[in-house]
């Protein structure tokens, strides 16, 4: 761990009427990265950022509990990525990620409560960096097709696309077509009772022929042939995620989702730091 001296800690003056802020959005977005990385309790974080401020030397001052609490239902997250020199190939998927109810073990010695409930953590990484790219938070009552389009809005519009994988979950129309739209390849695989759209859209035809695909060749050839199998990258990811936490500590919506966007910072850093290169060994007798 180390910490830039140049980092902009305190916040510049914004000009307007009213008390400026103290701090930066960058400082307490850090304070909320320690908490997140060692998952201890707030006022905990806080004690180890001076200390960890005083092992580097800065004589910088350390936000309260108070200021932090306010300042994360606002906080824009910032996060980092590589840009890719390839077109990017989007992975998607979505978990859960707890905030009200026991814990398995409960759960399985004694049955489930009434009151359980998640956050749903929908994900789109680089398929060659393993690097989140979007992301959006929402509660278990949303799906996961109508939130495609929401990430692929993140994604830069200058920035080349070549392919969007995901499950059969979104094999949809408003899926398929907001992905056509991109200029993108459709990578979903098409359910097992699936027939072929009459309606022209302009993510029908690629749709028609994956289904046309499945029926001659059977589902196992074409996720081969489509890479399909690619899309287990971003379960891994998501395990990622959930050892960070298996639960969010935050109590209203807006903290949750911020606390959830620092850990897809965190991962992030720790994709660029270093990842490693699986290489396969074939056993020679």
């Amino acid at each position: 761990m180390w910490l830039d001296r140049d980092m902009q800690w305190l916040a510049a003056p914004s000009g307007k009427r009213g008390r400026s802020q103290t701090f930066s959005d960058a400082a307490i977005q850090f304070c909320l990265s320690i908490k997140c990385l060692f998952g201890q309790a707030l006022r905990q974080t806080l004690g180890l950022v001076e200390s960890l401020l005083r092992l580097a030397g800065l004589d910088w001052p350390v936000p309260d509990y108070s200021t932090v609490c306010r300042r994360q239902k606002t906080l824009q997250t910032q996060l980092s990525y590589r840009p890719s020199a390839e077109p990017l190939q989007l992975l998607v998927d979505s978990t859960g990620v707890k905030f009200l109810g026991e814990g398995e073990w409960k759960r399985k010695k004694h049955g489930a409560e009434y009151r359980r409930e998640w956050r749903k953590v929908h994900l789109g990484i680089d398929a060659q960096t393993l690097e989140i790219r979007a992301v959006e938070v929402t509660s278990n009552a949303i799906g996961d097709a109508p939130m495609l389009p929401e990430l692929l809005a993140q994604i830069p519009p200058d920035e080349a696309l070549a392919s969007v994988t995901a499950d059969g979950a979104y094999d949809t129309r408003a899926c398929r077509d907001a992905i056509a739209r991109r200029g993108a390849v459709v990578v979903i695989a098409p359910r097992k009772n699936a027939r072929l759209w009459r309606r022209s859209s302009p993510g029908s035809e690629s749709r028609n022929e994956a289904v046309r695909a499945c029926q001659r060749l059977g589902h196992g050839i074409w996720k081969t042939w489509s890479g399909y199998h690619r899309r287990s990258l971003v379960e891994t990811k998501m395990h990622c995620l959930k050892r960070l936490g298996e639960r969010v500590t935050a109590r209203t919506f807006e903290r949750q989702v911020v606390e959830l966007h620092v850990r897809v910072a965190v991962l992030n850093r720790f994709s660029q730091i270093g990842r490693p290169q699986t290489v396969p060994v074939v056993a020679v007798a």
